[in-house]
C-alpha cells in the first residue's frame, strides 16, 4: 500500500471556468407546467497566472479574456467555447454553483443530442 502524499496538486496547467444560467419559463408544456429555457449563459475563468487579479475586466496573458456572455445559443455556445484548444491548459474544471440540481440537465441535454458520452457522477439523483 502506499503511503497517502502530503503534496497540494499543482495547478498551473489548469483553467478554471465559473458559469451561471438565466432562464425563461416562457414556454407552456402542459395547462401547469413550463419549461425553462436558457436565455443567457454568463462565465468568469482564471488560471494561476491571473487568479488573484480582482479585475476581470482586464484580460490575462494566459487565459485571455476573463469574463464572457452568451446570447444565441447559450448552451451550444458555452460547450464550443469550453472545447476550443488551448494550448497552455491541459486541463479546463467548469463550475456551477447549481449544476447538481438544475443547470446540468441542459449541458446533458445537449450531450445526449451530439451523441456524447459522458461519465456523470451521480448522488442519488444529483449530478456531483
Amino acid at each position: 500500500m502506499q503511503h497517502l502524499k502530503n503534496d497540494v496538486p499543482s495547478a498551473d496547467n489548469v483553467l478554471f471556468v465559473f458559469y451561471d444560467f438565466e432562464t425563461s419559463q416562457d414556454t407552456k408544456i402542459s395547462e401547469t407546467a413550463k419549461l425553462h429555457v436558457p436565455i443567457v449563459v454568463c462565465l468568469q475563468q482564471l488560471c494561476t497566472a491571473c487568479e488573484m487579479q480582482d479585475d476581470y475586466e482586464q484580460d490575462c496573458e494566459r487565459c485571455g479574456k476573463r469574463q464572457h456572455s452568451f446570447f444565441e445559443d447559450p448552451v451550444g455556445d458555452l460547450l464550443s467555447y469550453l472545447c476550443e484548444p488551448r494550448p497552455w491548459f491541459k486541463k479546463v474544471v467548469v463550475i456551477a454553483h447549481n449544476a447538481k440540481a438544475f443547470y446540468a440537465q441542459f449541458i446533458l441535454n445537449r450531450a445526449i443530442l451530439l451523441k456524447w458520452t459522458p461519465e456523470l457522477i451521480l448522488n442519488g439523483l444529483n449530478v456531483v
